[in-house]
């Protein structure tokens, strides 16, 4: 006869019930480490590391290679688990035979997905941060134990990824200005960030992936003096103008020979005028008041050219293009305003700088303002990836110039022409989303 239960198995099932729940704790820790570990604000850890937090620089640690991280998590959880429900099927079949497995699945089921997963996750969630640093230590340690078996399983992994024609790549984390990118558009989504302040934000981080060529002054638009003409007229123009510097021209419009600032100009007529009267005003010799042009490349980056300014404490480049041909100018405010938005002061000069809303929610915009100026004004989303201008949008869309009243489908907005002069558009209307116009 079998020997009763209570006699012979009994302390093999109590020995089993304690491992059991032993491996549901370290699931439980296992599950809830992974939510911390990869859900920690980084930028938190960092400052607390900063501060002398061994737990939190252990976490950095670890997050730096999340490939390896996640695969040692998932190598001691499964082991966990799949002990655990080997143990209780046993268990569960000494008790009741044949259909003990039956109740082992269900029960380990139930007990994994409530004290192993969804609880310690949860946890985790709220407390990310915390747990982080606490687990850091033992996660540490079970990394580099499972290091080899890690590696191996990665190397089979892409090695059966080749075999069926896909080609692994190693895992990295997400470039640094696209993941805070990201974050800040899924705040301004969730409430959590106004318009103004994610364009700003954005702005900023955006710089380093732009070029000066998109936010110059085009050389059409430049306001420039021959240096050649009499100095009263000089003296006159500068004094109609509504900017602070002015570029110099000699022979040739395309040849900038230098950079007049108001305020030097100034100066030096005081001191004529002091000196020999208002009528000596004539000798002044403007060459020699002129700064010396400063010349930048159309491929400068945004970034690069924002440090150049406040390093050389200029605030004007002239810019060319690869074959030293004048492309137009780039100031410092012009970039400022890439990230806060437009500038104005009681001197500058409005009108084609201005958006027209309309009472039907369309809006009429020169042709030469920017589609991020517009997209900012607006809060719309017009593409930016094939033109800086709105004009060059259209232009770009109909593989030609357009005549007036042509109306185009954009991607979801209707643009119509609305004036032009020779091959510029000069003037365009834009509505988001509306029906009935037809696609040029």
């Amino acid at each position: 006869m079998d020997a009763p239960i209570g006699s012979t198995s009994f302390p093999l099932l109590a020995g089993a019930a304690i491992a059991i729940l032993f491996l549901l704790v370290c699931s439980a820790v296992f599950s809830g480490s992974e939510t911390a570990l990869t859900t920690a604000n980084r930028g938190k850890l960092h400052k607390r590391a900063e501060q002398g937090d061994p737990g939190a620089r252990r976490a950095l640690r670890l997050t730096k290679d999340k490939e390896r991280l996640i695969g040692a998590i998932l190598l001691g959880n499964n082991l966990v688990n799949i002990l655990a429900a080997s143990l209780a099927t046993m268990v569960f079949t000494v008790l009741l035979g044949e259909g003990g497995v039956a109740v082992a699945t269900v029960l380990m089921t139930a007990l994994v997905l409530i004290f192993s997963e969804v609880l310690p996750k949860t946890y985790a969630i709220t407390n990310a941060d915390v747990v982080a640093r606490r687990v850091s230590g033992f996660m540490t340690l079970v990394v580099r134990i499972a290091a080899p078996v890690v590696t191996l399983v990665q190397v089979m992994v892409r090695g059966i990824l080749r075999i069926v024609g896909v080609q692994a790549t190693d895992a990295h984390p997400f470039a640094a200005h696209e993941e805070i990118a990201g974050a800040i558009a899924l705040h301004h989504f969730e409430g959590a960030v106004e318009t103004a302040d994610r364009d700003r934000l954005l702005g900023a981080l955006d710089l380093a992936q732009r070029t000066v060529d998109e936010v110059i002054t085009h050389r059409r638009d430049v306001e420039a003096i021959d240096i050649d003409r009499r100095t009263s007229e000089i003296i006159a123009a500068v004094l109609a103008s509504g900017f602070t510097r002015i570029p110099l021209w000699q022979g040739s419009s395309d040849n900038i020979v230098g950079v007049l600032h108001t305020k030097d100009l100034a100066r030096a007529m005081h001191a004529v005028i002091e000196n020999n009267g208002a009528a000596a005003l004539e000798t002044l010799d403007i060459a020699s008041i002129a700064m010396k042009p400063y010349f930048i490349p159309d491929v400068t980056g945004l970034d690069d050219q924002l440090h150049a300014f406040i390093k050389n404490k200029n605030h004007l480049a002239i810019v060319i293009d690869e074959y030293g041909a004048l492309r137009g100018v780039v100031t410092l405010e012009d970039i400022l305003e890439e990230i806060v938005g437009n500038i104005s002061d009681e001197h500058d000069i409005g009108g084609d700088a201005m958006l027209e809303v309309e009472t039907d929610g369309s809006v009429a915009v020169p042709g030469s303002i920017s589609i991020r100026e517009v997209n900012r004004a607006m809060d719309w989303g017009l593409p930016e990836e094939d033109a800086v201008t709105v004009a060059g949008l259209v232009i770009d869309f109909a593989r030609r110039i357009p005549e007036a009243d042509e109306i185009f489908n954009v991607h979801g907005y209707e643009i119509e022409v609305l004036q032009r002069d020779q091959a510029r558009l000069t003037k365009l209307r834009v509505r988001k989303g509306a029906n009935g116009w037809r696609e040029g």
